[in-house]
């Protein structure tokens, strides 16, 4: 003889308490569900504050504002004017004047919360630096052109001669950066392709593409297809006013006639990495070339609609 469960009946129908039991908590399941819709509604707002996120003025990047800089800031200096302009990373460039006063850059971002974001090609003062303070900056470098061979063997002569800044990068847990700057290795198929070739026969996972748009004005035209390649090897995107021929190569953001569809098809892109904004002005101090930046971005997010992260440029 074994226990039956008592039967609970109604008007229509009799129940075990089990059979209840789990019809009460399948309810409760069903009511806590969230509703597909409530649920499509929450991604796409989630979506749309992660795209505003990477054009807020706080995760922007500076760049070229070291040597460029006409002031010729010290550290000190450099990283009080980055604070005081609401920017919190930097991509440090540097030329050999600059060697002797690496660490105190390091020491100056850490003391004014300035993420320390990028290393301007190598140097060997920076290994023991960068493990002494436990940074990890991206590493933003060139690469030569093979002259001869096929495409493939391009790739391969380029990925090879990069191998020993590929495994010096994963030692130190760095990224490395292909930097674009012309000619056939600044090319974005080219770029992929060596990303590709190091991932493939590397386990190359940390290696990147940083691409410059004052490097890229022959892709203006086709700039939503040569995104769209290299958007998953995007380590950062660096932005400036964009006219035909680079007449002028350097301009600041809203000032040329094709940054505004170039940032529009960006954000479209749903791209959501880091977006760098430039110096690289010699003949300029380096607060008024960024804030020319600042400004014309603003304008710039305005105009396309992004209202969110235009607010974060206010005073």
């Amino acid at each position: 003889m074994f226990f039956q469960a008592p039967r609970i009946c109604t008007g229509y129908r009799c129940w075990s308490h089990g059979t209840c039991l789990l019809l009460l908590l399948s309810l409760s399941l069903q009511l806590r569900a969230p509703c597909p819709l409530l649920a499509d509604e929450s991604a796409k707002t989630s979506q749309a504050k992660a795209r505003a996120t990477n054009f807020d003025r706080s995760r922007l990047v500076a760049w070229c504002i070291v040597p460029f800089d006409a002031a010729k800031r010290n550290p000190a200096q450099r990283a009080n004017m980055v604070t005081e302009m609401g920017i919190r990373r930097v991509a440090y460039d540097w030329r050999a004047e600059h060697v002797d006063s690496f660490e105190d850059e390091i020491l100056q971002y850490k003391q004014h919360g300035i993420e320390y974001f990028a290393f301007w090609s190598w140097h060997p003062a920076m290994e023991p630096l960068i493990r002494k303070h436990n940074i990890h900056p991206q590493i933003w470098m060139m690469f030569g052109a093979p002259e001869q061979g096929t495409h493939e063997e391009k790739v391969r002569a380029a990925a090879q001669s990069l191998l020993p800044h590929v495994e010096k990068c994963k030692e130190l847990n760095l990224s490395l950066g292909l930097y674009n700057h012309g000619g056939w290795s600044g090319e974005p198929e080219n770029m992929v392709a060596v990303c590709q070739y190091l991932k493939e026969h590397y386990d190359a996972e940390h290696v990147g593409i940083v691409y410059n748009l004052h490097h890229g004005h022959e892709h203006i035209e086709d700039f939503t297809s040569q995104l769209e390649l290299m958007k998953p090897f995007l380590l950062c995107l660096n932005l400036n006013g964009m006219n035909e021929k680079a007449n002028p190569k350097i301009l600041p953001i809203g000032d040329g006639r094709h940054e505004t569809e170039m940032i529009r098809t960006i954000q479209l892109s749903g791209y959501l990495g880091p977006i760098g904004i430039l110096d690289h002005r010699p003949e300029m101090d380096t607060r008024e070339a960024l804030k020319l930046n600042l400004d014309g971005l603003k304008a710039t997010l305005e105009t396309i609609g992004d209202k969110t992260a235009a607010a974060t440029y206010e005073e």
